[in-house]
C-alpha cells in the first residue's frame, strides 16, 4: 500500500529551525537594546524588524507540520521563511549604513569564525518541548560573543551571518522538496494511489514488486514527470529519496499509475 501522509513535524531538527529561532530572540534583544523609539523616524522599525523575524521562524513550523497533506503548502510557507528574513537582512544592512558602517567582507577573521560555528543534531526524546530548549540555550552558547556584544555594529554584522546562512539553508530545502513533489507528486495523488491499492489488493493478487538493485528494499511503481521517459512508468525504491535505485518495467506489463 502507498503511503497516504508525508512524514510531518520534526521541525526542531532542522538546522534552519535552529538558526531562526537564534535570529527571533537576537533581534528582539537588539532592537530592544539598540532602536530607541524616539530615534525611530516612523515608529515602525522594531515591530517589522521582529514581525519578519518572527515570520521567518513561524513559516517553518507551519511547513513542516503541512508536509503530511499539502507539499505546495510546505513549499509556499518555506518560501515565505526565507522571502521574510531577507527583509530582515534588508534592515540590518540599513542599521549599519546609517551609522556609516560597511558590513564585514568575506574574509573577515570574526565573519570567518562565526560563519563556521556547527550546531549538533537535536535528537527527539520523551519530553521535547523542554529537552529541545535546553539544547538551544547549550548551542546558543559559542554565538553569545557576537549576539550578546554591546557594540551594536558587531550584532548587526553577526545578525547579517545567521541570516544569510540561514537563509541558504532554506534554499537547499526548497530544492529538496521541489525534488520530492515532482517524483512523488501531491496528496491527490498519494490519495488516489491508494485508493487504486487498495482496489487493486480486492481485485486479487498483482504482480509483486522487484526489489531495489541498490539496497535491497522493496519498490513501488512511479512515473516519470520529466526527461524523454515522462509519462512513463517505472519501479522506484521506496526508501527514496535515500536510496534512488529504480528498474524499468517493460512496456504492457505495468498497471495504471497516476
Amino acid at each position: 500500500m502507498p503511503q497516504l501522509f508525508d512524514k510531518s513535524g520534526g521541525y526542531r531538527k532542522l538546522y534552519s529551525f535552529t538558526f531562526a529561532t537564534m535570529i527571533q530572540l537576537g533581534t528582539i534583544r537588539f532592537c530592544r537594546r539598540f532602536i530607541s523609539f524616539r530615534d525611530d523616524p516612523l515608529g515602525k522599525t522594531s515591530g517589522q524588524m521582529v514581525g519578519a523575524a518572527r515570520s521567518g521562524r513561524q513559516n517553518i513550523i507551519e511547513a513542516s507540520e503541512r508536509a503530511a497533506t499539502s507539499k505546495e503548502t510546505e513549499i509556499k510557507l518555506t518560501d515565505v521563511s526565507r522571502a521574510s528574513l531577507a527583509e530582515l537582512l534588508g534592515d540590518f544592512e540599513i542599521h549599519l549604513a546609517d551609522k556609516g558602517c560597511i558590513p564585514w567582507r568575506q574574509d573577515d577573521p570574526q565573519r570567518v569564525e562565526l560563519a563556521a560555528l556547527r550546531l549538533p543534531t537535536f535528537e527527539y526524546t520523551d519530553d521535547p518541548l523542554h529537552d529541545y530548549w535546553e539544547y538551544f540555550h547549550r548551542v546558543r552558547a559559542p554565538f553569545a560573543r557576537w549576539l550578546d556584544s554591546d557594540d551594536d555594529t558587531v550584532v548587526a554584522n553577526a545578525m547579517i551571518v545567521l541570516i544569510t546562512k540561514t537563509m541558504a539553508m532554506l534554499g537547499g530545502q526548497l530544492e529538496h522538496q521541489g525534488q520530492a513533489f515532482m517524483e512523488d507528486g501531491g496528496f491527490r495523488e498519494r490519495l488516489h494511489q491508494c485508493r487504486t491499492a487498495t482496489r487493486d489488493d480486492a481485485a486479487g493478487p498483482a504482480e509483486p514488486a522487484p526489489d531495489c538493485p541498490e539496497c535491497g528494499k522493496p519498490m513501488r511503481q512511479r512515473v516519470s514527470r520529466t526527461g524523454q521517459r515522462a509519462g512513463r512508468p517505472f519501479w522506484g525504491c521506496t526508501a527514496y529519496p535515500a536510496c534512488k535505485g529504480t528498474r524499468e518495467i517493460p512496456a504492457g506489463r505495468s498497471d495504471p499509475v497516476t
